[in-house]
């Protein structure tokens, strides 16, 4: 039996390529790879090396400039935010701190600050990051925590919008990409916890914690 590491209901198998099994849960829409295809560390972390390439800094910059515009919009002061998963370089944090914001950020490989996961924040970036997740329940209760009431959450992941194509996708073909999302599964996550969701589109998810009058008991 397996089970979906999102809402920890049980699974069903979904399609087998050459190399790994994948399984989808037909509770929350998370279709996820067998844990018995995970890299090693020193590997998956050759792969995450490789995206710290100066086109992917610009991209993630470009990911993050557009929310602060938005969140600034709402609020005044100075907005504090986490940057969770990748680390961007010298020159993007420095695009960032001239917008008199702070930006902390967190890696598992690169930037692994443990202090930074002990605050709290008005928004939290996650840019191709979920689909890295092992343990997406974990991760959800985490950013969950770290988002102060009436923050954000930013997250750019592709989502899968037809399973039937799923076979022939080639964002599963990179072995470090473990949990694929849907639609439903964000409107899942927003159900059964203190966020709303915005807008899930295509490689954009946002969503909102809700004020503090507003917050109800997480479910899952």
């Amino acid at each position: 039996m397996n089970v979906c590491p999102l809402c920890n209901h049980c699974a069903d198998f979904f399609v087998q390529d050459k190399k790994r099994a994948f399984y989808a849960c037909p509770q929350c829409g998370l279709i996820f790879a067998d844990s018995k295809s995970y890299l090693m560390p020193n590997l998956e972390r050759q792969h995450y090396g490789r995206a710290q390439k100066k086109s992917k800094q610009k991209q993630l910059t470009q990911f993050i400039l557009p929310l602060l515009d938005q969140i600034s919009q709402q609020q005044t002061g100075t907005l504090k935010g986490l940057n969770f998963g990748r680390v961007l370089d010298e020159q993007s944090q420095q695009t960032i701190l001239n917008t008199g914001n702070l930006v902390n950020q967190y890696d598992p490989f690169f930037a692994a600050d443990q202090s930074v996961l002990k605050q709290h924040y008005d928004f939290v970036c996650c840019y191709r990051v979920f689909e890295h997740f092992r343990h997406p329940h974990r991760e959800w209760m985490l950013l969950n925590q770290l988002i102060k009431p009436g923050g954000w959450l930013a997250i750019s992941t592709p989502l899968l919008t037809d399973k039937d194509h799923f076979a022939k996708w080639h964002y599963k073909n990179n072995p470090t990409h473990v949990s694929f999302y849907q639609q439903a599964t964000f409107e899942y996550l927003a159900f059964n916890s203190d966020f709303e969701l915005l807008f899930a589109s295509k490689d954009l998810v946002l969503m909102q914690k809700a004020s503090k009058s507003d917050i109800k008991r997480i479910l899952i």
